[in-house]
């Protein structure tokens, strides 16, 4: 874990701020002790939503994803954090892409029973869409694939016992 996600996770806005200034840390950096996570999904744990904002502005990259395939707003949407879920949706995120398993930020918020996140999702899912379906209409290109993630997708799913047969929620690690 670095000292950026250190801080990330511990909320310390004035010491990521003093991190961010440094340059010294990459903002994209995942952690493999900590499944993948990048300081923004921390950011994202935490509901902290200047730091998704700070951190955003010093490149990280919200599509990025951890081992299982969820991106920050997979966090946000399972803690409950409406705040960073917004936050996220407007500096166009993906807050409608599917992890490893199929399930999108909104399913995450349904399970845990955050009515608010839910209903936010349902409009910023089809609010993402037509954003990014604006963006090819007019040849913009978006930062929406995490690389490294895909190809380690295509090998988990290669040695997956039973490629078809999905999980239940239960057999999952929180937090994946």
């Amino acid at each position: 874990m670095t000292e950026l996600h250190q801080a990330v996770a511990a909320g310390d806005c004035a010491l990521v701020d003093e991190i961010l200034k440094k340059g010294q840390c990459d903002p994209n950096d995942k952690d493999a002790d900590w499944n993948d996570r990048t300081p923004l999904h921390w950011a994202a744990i935490k509901g902290t939503s200047r730091i998704v904002k700070r951190l955003v502005e010093h490149g990280a990259r919200p599509c990025l994803r951890t081992d299982a395939g969820w991106t920050p707003a997979h966090f946000a949407a399972e803690s409950g954090k409406l705040g960073v879920l917004r936050t996220l949706h407007s500096l166009h995120a993906p807050v409608d892409a599917a992890d490893l398993y199929g399930d999108t930020p909104k399913r995450m918020a349904e399970i845990y029973g955050h009515k608010e996140c839910v209903k936010f999702l349902e409009t910023a899912e089809t609010e993402c869409r037509d954003y990014r379906l604006a963006a090819k209409l007019k040849g913009t290109q978006l930062d929406e694939n995490d690389e490294a993630w895909e190809l380690k997708k295509e090998e988990l799913l290669r040695n997956e016992p039973h490629p078809q047969k999905k999980p239940t929620q239960k057999s999952r690690v929180k937090g994946a």
